[in-house]
């Protein structure tokens, strides 16, 4: 149990019995208001500011329990203490300057990470190195803008001061900058939210199959009957450290029964709101030149946008290699052959490579970072055109994007959202 407030000494001598040392771990009794033993467990205080909170702190670690729990809550609130919003320890410690937004976030991020690699991820932003390579662009910024408001407050100097300070070229460089952080940002982003895909495609092709191999366990139902698949099946699994959503279809088809309809309704529904729409079709049947509906199915999203996916099923039944084959990856979810193929294509759409190097950003760091972006190549064409002035407006407004990411500029809205979803007791 950890207290968090401007004073701690008369809780601490109530129920310890004393004050700790500072930074020093004490097995103590832990009282009642009669001085009767709650429990006995290793009592620690940190005096302000050297603590998560940055004021005084006191952790009682006992037993463990609910009832013994409940009873020591109980002792610490009848002294003046209250229980805690969500977040209000990571808040205060913010709001106390002992880490910066970006890194609070981060602890809500550690503690959902659904990957190894994503929890990876939150703790190199936690230790700070994502606000770091913030600052260091905030930095660039700040060291341009301070030519061009000498351009703007110096106007009838001779000194060009565009010139002399070469703006086009540290525009430039902070742009790379802000491009780098950005792609680092999208995939940190795929770790953190994962992606929603969806195995898409006319009846009997094998969707259920793919399933179950990609499950590496027998979940969907297999049959040469079409049809078998009626309703959405989902599941989660792990690709290279991403967490997938991932759902099976009902085959895509007109006609069968109005359950079935229902089916491929939800199922085109599922498509729509997707990340990553496998379209699988049965490479025998094309093989013999039998018509597919996946090629029309396709056709319906852009494949750029990397919204599709063409998987070529069923390969063990026709003399095609497996694996990627440019426009389609080619597999056997029967044998298992070009599957880690689809995997690795899979991730490539999610932009996350293999390796570490990716930040858990979240949408609003990329929207901003986005935005700063904008200004900065904004400030450029200002600088070409000779507008010292209105270059210097748009570095402002890029210092304030980035300020928004590590919590220099804040609104208490974006606050109450961000800590509010944390757990409670963080």
């Amino acid at each position: 149990m950890r207290v968090s407030g401007a004073d701690l000494t008369d809780i601490a001598r109530l129920i310890v019995g004393r004050l700790p040392a500072p930074r020093h771990a004490e097995l103590a009794t832990f009282a009642d208001a009669e001085g009767a033993a709650i429990d006995r467990g290793i009592a620690l205080y940190f005096r302000a500011p050297q603590s998560m909170t940055g004021e005084d702190v006191l952790e009682l670690q006992g037993h463990g329990g609910p009832v013994v729990m409940d009873r020591l809550l109980e002792r610490v609130c009848a002294l003046g203490a209250r229980l805690a919003r969500p977040g209000e320890f990571t808040e205060r410690a913010f709001l106390n300057n002992k880490i910066d937004l970006a890194q609070a976030e981060a602890v809500a991020d550690l503690i959902d990470s659904a990957s190894k690699r994503a929890a990876r991820a939150a703790m190199r932003s936690l230790d700070g190195e994502f606000s770091a390579r913030v600052n260091q662009i905030d930095r660039a910024v700040l060291d341009l803008r301070v030519y061009l408001e000498a351009a703007i407050d110096f106007a009838d100097e001779e000194i060009d001061f565009l010139a002399e300070s070469d703006a086009a070229a540290q525009l430039d460089a902070i742009a790379s900058l802000i491009e780098g952080l950005v792609d680092e940002s999208r995939r940190g982003e795929a770790l953190r939210e994962g992606l929603d895909v969806v195995i898409a495609g006319p009846p009997n092709v094998g969707k259920s199959s793919l399933m179950n191999r990609l499950l590496a366990e027998n979940r969907a139902i297999v049959t040469d009957i079409p049809g078998t698949t009626r309703d959405l099946l989902k599941a989660d699994i792990e690709i290279q450290g991403i967490p997938i959503r991932l759902t099976d279809t009902a085959g895509l088809r007109e006609g069968g029964d109005r359950v079935e309809t229902i089916g491929v309704e939800r199922a085109r529904s599922a498509m729509a709101a997707a990340d990553l729409v496998l379209t699988v079709e049965d490479a025998s049947v094309a093989a013999i030149g039998g018509g597919s509906e996946s090629g029309g199915l396709a056709s319906k999203f852009d494949p750029s946008t990397g919204r599709s996916l063409r998987v070529r099923n069923k390969i063990d039944l026709t003399d095609e290699p497996p694996g990627d084959g440019g426009d389609m990856v080619r597999i056997s979810a029967l044998s298992g052959a070009g599957v880690d193929a689809l995997r690795a294509a899979i991730a490539k759409v999610a932009g996350v490579a293999p390796g570490e190097g990716a930040y858990l950003a979240r949408r609003r760091h990329l929207d901003a970072l986005t935005a700063a972006l904008g200004h900065c190549r904004a400030a450029t064409r200002r600088v070409d055109e000779g507008c010292g002035d209105l270059a210097a407006e748009e570095l402002r407004s890029l210092q304030a994007r980035l300020g928004e990411i590590v919590g220099l500029t804040t609104v208490d809205d974006l606050l109450g959202e961000i800590f509010g979803s944390f757990c409670i007791g963080k």
